[in-house]
């Protein structure tokens, strides 16, 4: 349950980002935005860093396995 909770933080701050992304006609990603508005949460100290650690670096952990796919893409290219 604990993975599940930081998950969703994580979640829901890319649901801001989006929502940010929405609102501000820049060619930014909604990602983007999340993520600085974590990072923002982060050092303003209104979101721990143990609330997300864990899953933090799991993520970190698997992240090559998301550049498969456009690697794939750009070489069949």
């Amino acid at each position: 349950m604990k993975y599940l909770s930081q998950f969703a933080i994580i979640m829901i701050f890319v649901l801001l980002g989006e929502m940010v992304a929405s609102i501000i006609p820049l060619p930014i990603a909604g990602s983007i935005y999340g993520l600085i508005l974590l990072f923002l949460a982060l050092c303003t100290k209104i979101v721990k860093l143990r609330w997300v650690d864990d899953v933090a670096t799991w993520l970190h952990s698997i992240m090559a396995l998301f550049f498969i796919g456009p690697a794939v893409a750009i070489v069949e290219v």
